[in-house]
């Protein structure tokens, strides 16, 4: 009566998992049981990708509006702004007449902005609540200074002065604030000069998609650099734009009903994740309860521990990656509901949440093309691989690094795409592509002939490795995993033990009253050739 108890059991242990292997079709034509996670995720991919394009169509108006703002503050506020930034600086002096005029200039634009900007701006409060303008100075304690004798005598403490002229102040004579001691600049101690305004704008253009407009803060600062004393002074101008809700927005027309239907859409978009998210924790959960009882079967029947390799085919990786793209998505959906009401104004988050879930939401399509033999190939080529490539990258990287540092500091005062370690990182890992190379080699100063001879050796030295040795290599490790799979697929795959266990019949009567198209339909056995066709990945 136990043995008969024994067999039963195996049998339905070996039933349970013959069906947790199959694909959702299988599973219908065995239980008649609906793939409603197959159906949610197409539904899902829809969903996601409609809010994700909405969203980005509406975050592009607000980037658009951000940086056609500050390419207008920089024609308002800097003198002889050409229209195009030299290097990472807006413009430059080299006089101390053209410093003066340039400083005045801004101040000046800023009591005329009213009559001068063509933007929907006006003026903001700084932290003291004032409207005004801040010009801040930093300078060396004290010090006189003689070049021709090479003289210098300078205390190297630096002090900071500021002054806030606000519309009243600008209003009266020019010449009461320009003839102030505060302007008189003594520029072989000057370091820096700070003009901090705040401005405020709103968003109009909004209103075309039929959304309710932003309110802009816009802190923006003109620095004049003066710290090389090289007889050149680098005019920056930095604009960080802060999205406020509106205090009073009064607009007619059916934009708050369109407002509306895009909230009813996203908690749609949040219950359609949550329902994914239940059905495919659900999924884990039952098959964490089945490999527990296989695991305590197979140590009693055959006194010997499963491999973890077998372990982890009860684990979906694929439901992983579900369960985090729905989190992300009901993140994001929450955040963009919140955007979309102007409570919140966290753009650059909502994009990172929203654009990461969707790339997880289409990568987990190729689960559903894996279940076709010419799309399982990539896939199990890919996991094939992935191991030998990260061990040979860590390797690769640490030439990589090598020559990262190598190249920024004999080369970066020479190149300009070797002046930190991000553009050289960058800048190599364009060589290896086969980009640019000629730009590179030409564009080194030949200042230093020795410096010229390295770069030389340096950059011949790092393409012949990387492109004719280690991109070679890198390509033939996956070239051999593919080749691999092919063999199994043409010779079988290597048996595991848990897919020994799914062949074997309890009673010869049962394996042959069993269907062969039922054992054909389980989905991580490894079939003979004559079943390539079936070849399928859980």
């Amino acid at each position: 009566m136990a043995h008969l108890d024994s067999e039963v059991k195996e049998e339905c242990l070996r039933e349970d998992l013959r069906f947790y292997f199959m694909n959702p079709c299988e599973k219908f034509r065995a239980r008649q049981q609906i793939p409603w996670k197959m159906g949610l995720q197409i539904l899902k991919i829809v969903m996601v990708t409609t809010q994700l394009v909405r969203f980005g169509l509406s975050n592009q108006l607000v980037v658009a509006f951000k940086e056609e703002n500050t390419a207008a503050f920089k024609h308002l506020f800097l003198k002889g702004y050409s229209g195009s930034d030299e290097d990472d600086y807006s413009c430059s002096v080299y006089t101390q007449e053209d410093t003066y005029d340039s400083i005045f200039f801004a101040i000046n634009q800023f009591h005329r902005l009213r009559n001068l900007s063509l933007g929907t701006l006006g003026y903001g409060e700084s932290e003291d609540n004032r409207i005004a303008l801040k010009v801040c100075k930093q300078h060396y304690k004290k010090g006189t200074m003689f070049p021709s004798n090479e003289t210098l005598n300078i205390d190297s403490d630096i002090e900071i002065d500021c002054i806030h002229l606000d519309l009243e102040a600008l209003s009266k004579d020019p010449q009461d604030w320009k003839n102030s001691s505060f302007f008189r600049l003594e520029f072989y101690r000057l370091l820096q000069i700070d003009i901090s305004f705040q401005l405020k704008g709103i968003d109009l253009q909004t209103i075309h998609s039929r959304e309710l407009p932003d309110c802009y803060v816009f802190q923006n600062m003109i620095i004049f650099d003066n710290k090389a004393h090289s007889g050149k002074i680098k005019i920056y101008f930095n604009s960080d734009a802060k999205i406020e809700e509106c205090k009073d927005l009064k607009i007619s027309g059916s934009i708050q009903k369109n407002t509306q239907y895009v909230l009813v859409f996203d908690a749609f978009v949040i219950v359609i994740c949550l329902a994914s998210l239940i059905l495919c924790t659900r999924s884990i959960v039952l098959a964490l309860r089945l490999r527990k009882r296989f695991l305590k079967f197979f140590l009693e029947k055959y006194k010997r521990h499963v491999c973890n390799a077998d372990q982890r085919e009860f684990i979906n990786q694929w439901y992983i990656l579900v369960i985090i793209s729905d989190l992300l998505t009901i993140s994001g959906s929450v955040l963009k509901m919140e955007i979309k009401a102007k409570n919140l104004t966290n753009y650059n988050l909502c994009s990172i949440l929203l654009g990461t879930s969707t790339l997880f939401v289409w990568v987990g399509v190729i689960r559903y093309l894996g279940y076709f033999q010419a799309y399982n190939v990539l896939i199990l080529t890919m996991q094939a691989s992935l191991p030998k490539v990260l061990r040979f990258c860590a390797c690769a990287g640490m030439i990589y690094l090598g020559y990262t540092f190598c190249g920024w500091i004999v080369l970066g005062p020479y190149h300009n795409k070797f002046e930190n370690l991000n553009t050289v990182a960058e800048c190599l890992f364009s060589l290896v592509n086969g980009d640019d190379m000629y730009a590179t080699f030409a564009h080194i100063q030949q200042k230093s002939h020795l410096v010229w001879l390295f770069s030389r050796l340096y950059l011949y030295s790092f393409i012949s490795l990387f492109i004719y040795m280690i991109l070679s290599l890198f390509i033939a490790i996956i070239t051999d995993s593919y080749d691999t799979i092919k063999k199994y697929q043409q010779n079988g795959f290597p048996a595991t033990d848990l897919q020994e266990f799914l062949k074997e019949c309890s009673s010869k009567e049962k394996c042959q009253e069993e269907s062969p198209a039922f054992l054909s339909s389980i989905c991580c056995l490894r079939r003979n050739r004559s079943d390539d066709h079936l070849i399928l990945i859980n």
